[in-house]
């Protein structure tokens, strides 16, 4: 046993991830008493401005994005119930190929030592008995979302914690489902085929979501839906580019009450498939 709380830390690039991937554990686990650490690694500047006008576009100001979604991500914590909010503010680095790419201080040009060492930090000042974070695809190819898979890894080597560390993931079964829900609201979604996959220099990007059978950790957050989804809904400056908000709670809960990982570090030996990320330490 230990003599401090329980802890879960999950590392994130921007304002709203946390609830996309995370929300239902971030909520669940709160009511269990387990104390909650969301690191977001960079300001959110390249998200809509006001009425949904785009990075680069008349109109837009970074500064001003990045002030409103600091306001909503606080939001989107207080109903999650997350005990800490850190933030490593760097600024957003965009999509893969747009020129903030490229931009002094964006997250995606700081050497990865830079960002590990200020991870490390928060990571020996909670020491977390939990980390999640994305995997080295960053999901889905974006670079904030690689760069944080990346100093999240390296910040480990920094210290001497041993905690279970798990990859967000979405099991291609799920993906066939969001793919029909979308269709069905309207949307436009096709899985990525693999010659259509970004390539950075280290990083070759696969197809998004794993074979059901490669999950290692499905986590029942279905009871915490609707924290998620208002949590989701507190993000509203974006509400433009969050899909699942049109589908209401009932129905996004039915389709996202399920929140699935891939355990990549552990010393507990809990057997998988697991159901809980503190499998084995309580």
């Amino acid at each position: 046993m230990v003599d401090r709380p329980l802890t879960l830390m999950a590392v994130h690039a921007h304002p709203d991830d946390e609830a996309t991937g995370t929300g239902g554990v971030l909520a669940r686990y709160a009511a269990e008493g387990i104390r909650t650490v969301l690191v977001t690694c960079t300001d959110g500047g390249c998200g809509d401005g006001p009425g949904g006008v785009k990075p680069g576009e008349p109109g837009h100001d970074p500064a001003a994005v990045a002030a409103t979604r600091r306001q909503e991500l606080e939001a989107s914590c207080g109903v999650l119930k997350v005990s800490h909010l850190e933030l490593l503010d760097y600024a957003d680095s965009g999509m893969m190929g747009w020129s903030t790419n490229d931009a002094p201080g964006s997250f995606w040009q700081t050497p990865v030592a830079e960002g590990a060492a200020r991870l490390a930090e928060l990571m020996r000042q909670y020491r977390p008995d939990v980390v999640v974070t994305y995997d080295e695809n960053g999901f889905y190819g974006h670079p904030d979302h690689i760069q944080a898979n990346r100093i999240t890894m390296a910040a480990l080597e920094l210290t001497d914690l041993t905690p279970k560390v798990y990859w967000t993931t979405v099991p291609l079964s799920a993906m066939r489902r969001f793919g029909e829900v979308m269709r069905e609201f309207g949307g436009d979604w096709e899985q990525p085929e693999p010659d259509q996959a970004v390539e950075t220099p280290d990083v070759e990007i696969p197809d998004i979501g794993l074979p059901d059978e490669e999950i290692s950790t499905w986590v029942d957050t279905s009871e915490f839906g609707g924290a998620k989804f208002d949590a989701l809904a507190a993000h509203a400056s974006q509400g433009e580019n969050i899909f699942f908000l049109k589908m209401g709670p009932e129905r996004f809960t039915a389709l996202m009450g399920v929140e699935t990982f891939v355990r990549v570090r552990d010393t507990t030996d809990a057997a998988l498939p697991e159901d809980d990320l503190f499998a084995g330490l309580r």
